[in-house]
């Protein structure tokens, strides 16, 4: 069987389930503009990159994102119409739906199933924006949003169905089209991802960390911006470390601008935040972004994890605290609530309120062991909901429903 992936940067979310499909023995294909890694026996094909809207600056205000969308979707086109002209054509194709890429191949391939990664819909009430009080979207924003979804809706209309990877991320699109997007995670490697008492994690200074000594308190998102609460978690962090000054907080991330705005006047929202607030500089730490690896030592010797957000797409970070058993200190929106339960597997504190998140970190380092039931909750609700060969299992029943082709004839998966 060949199932043809499309992505604009990699295998993003396919690719637990692109190595998996490749080691039962399918031939698998990733269209793409940049490969950020290599999977064994995965052919990738690259399509010419397209560096943007290229219509008149009064035009793109409206139309330069759609453009760009219909100019990505045409280079996926023409790439699996070659693919067809050499006698590969896939079996079924699986794409994320966000950037245009899957609008056209049902015109290229009409007789090949189709599935579409519905990652988010774009509202201008209900979701990220309009969220922060001084947010209110104006009639332009709005209007923008609204043909943002332009390649989502095309492509949707053609595709068998789609998948989204939580029930409120599918809950944004449209009723006619929700009905036809199952709920299915990527997945957990909860065989990676798990406690370990005996975790430590050496800086660069030498130092060695380990689980209480110092208390430690992470933080982890892509950048550090106000989209994932960093803002908020290190206000809340210049408070606990006044009342618990031996508390050490690591934030993860880099110090660009993945979603939203720069910070006035430009450079980084850490610069910007730091020079306004009192925290002593050797309880604060700002690795970058680290390894994976890295990511779970913190995760297993962490006494707690801040994990703050915009009603916008879930990161794997946060399951993946969870699953390491972390003590998951979470923002009451949407997309959190519908993993934490708070005082049953996780914390949940009011997105804004620094002083009610302040007040639960210092709870949770002065009396730890109250919340080791949460702890082991945590880790029961990622086994339970989002474990890796469970996910996988589901995505490849659904591929084999859509094609009535059997994509995992193995008995036991195998999972790298």
């Amino acid at each position: 069987m060949h199932i043809a992936f499309v992505h604009r940067r990699g295998f993003g979310q396919f690719a637990a389930l692109a190595a998996h499909l490749a080691q039962a023995g399918n031939e698998v294909s990733l269209v793409t503009e940049a490969i950020d890694q290599r999977i064994p026996s995965v052919r990738v094909v690259r399509h010419r990159t397209e560096p943007g809207p290229r219509v008149h600056p009064l035009v793109a205000r409206h139309l330069g994102i759609p453009d760009h969308h219909v100019r990505i979707g045409h280079r996926v086109a023409e790439t699996f119409d070659a693919m067809a002209r050499q006698g590969q054509s896939p079996d079924i194709i699986i794409g994320h739906i966000g950037w245009g890429s899957m609008m056209f191949v049902k015109d290229v391939l009409p007789r090949v199933p189709a599935l579409g990664y519905c990652e988010f819909f774009y509202r201008a009430e209900g979701a990220d924006v309009g969220f922060a009080p001084e947010d209110q979207p104006h009639l332009e924003t709005r209007k923008r949003l609204r043909l943002r979804n332009m390649a989502q809706l095309i492509s949707l209309e053609a595709l068998e169905g789609g998948i989204s990877p939580t029930q409120w991320q599918r809950s944004l699109y449209p009723a006619d089209a929700r009905a036809r997007i199952a709920v299915c995670h990527e997945g957990i490697d909860t065989r990676r991802f798990r406690p370990d008492p005996a975790a430590s994690l050496k800086l660069p200074d030498g130092r060695v960390l380990k689980a209480g000594s110092p208390p430690i308190v992470t933080f982890v998102a892509r950048d550090l911006e106000p989209y994932r609460g960093f803002p908020q978690a290190l206000e809340a962090a210049a408070k606990v470390i006044r009342q618990h000054p031996d508390a050490l907080f690591v934030f993860v991330g880099g110090d660009g601008v993945s979603y939203g705005t720069p910070p006035p006047g430009g450079g980084s929202w850490r610069e910007h935040l730091l020079a306004s607030l009192d925290l002593p500089r050797d309880r604060v730490l700002f690795p970058g972004v680290v390894p994976h690896s890295v990511l779970r030592q913190l995760f297993q010797i962490s006494a707690a994890h801040l994990y703050l957000t915009y009603p916008f797409v879930l990161s794997w970070s946060v399951l993946e605290a969870m699953a390491c058993g972390a003590l998951v200190i979470g923002s009451d929106t949407a997309c959190v609530q519908e993993v934490i339960r708070s005082g049953r597997n996780g914390m949940l504190v009011p997105f804004f309120d620094t002083d009610a998140l302040a007040e639960v970190i210092l709870e949770a380092l002065k009396n730890p062991d109250s919340f080791a039931g949460l702890r082991a909750a945590a880790r029961r609700t990622v086994e339970q909901r989002f474990r890796l060969e469970d996910c996988i299992a589901g995505q490849t029943a659904l591929i084999g429903k859509m094609t009535g082709l059997n994509c995992n004839p193995a008995k036991e998966m195998h999972i790298a």
